[in-house]
């Protein structure tokens, strides 16, 4: 299925505001209410609506602190790599980790209550994940930017 005009439009002030009553939504996108419902209902079938979240306040959560930390594996072996991303995605101030290219094999992004903290994350998980050759924490200092809504065009 392709996406037309008002599809877009949906999608994205569903980006922006997850919650908004189909009333809303239809008035906003230029579309009576029982279709604007048919076409989310047919957007959520399809995969492009994936799932409806609340994004919480880090701040206000306790953990303010951004860490990314690069890791190098020892080896590229698939038992070593399936290893590693099961071990890492069962710890729980890990928010993402992504395969890559480069210098470094994976990116994680880590939150943490302070400097305090995230030493003990690094203790009692980050250290101890399997086929870890090198590891490089990098804190933010400033989020600049940051959203979770993708361009739609």
């Amino acid at each position: 299925m392709s996406l037309d005009a008002t599809d877009k439009r949906i999608l994205k002030a569903l980006q922006r505001k997850g919650r908004m009553a189909n009333a809303e939504l239809s008035e906003a996108v230029n579309l009576s209410p029982s279709a604007c419902h048919r076409r989310v209902q047919r957007l959520e079938k399809d995969g492009y609506i994936r799932d409806y979240v609340a994004l919480l306040d880090a701040r206000k959560m306790g953990v303010p602190t951004t860490v990314f930390v690069e890791i190098t594996l020892q080896g590229q072996a698939d038992e070593v790599l399936d290893a590693f991303e099961k071990a890492v995605s069962r710890i729980p101030d890990v928010l993402e980790c992504h395969l890559m290219a480069g210098t470094a094999d994976y990116l994680l992004k880590v939150v943490a209550e302070n400097t305090e903290d995230f030493a003990r994350i690094h203790r009692q998980y980050l250290a101890r994940l399997p086929g870890v050759g090198q590891m490089q924490s990098s804190f933010a200092l400033r989020t600049v930017f940051k959203t979770t809504a993708l361009p739609v065009t």
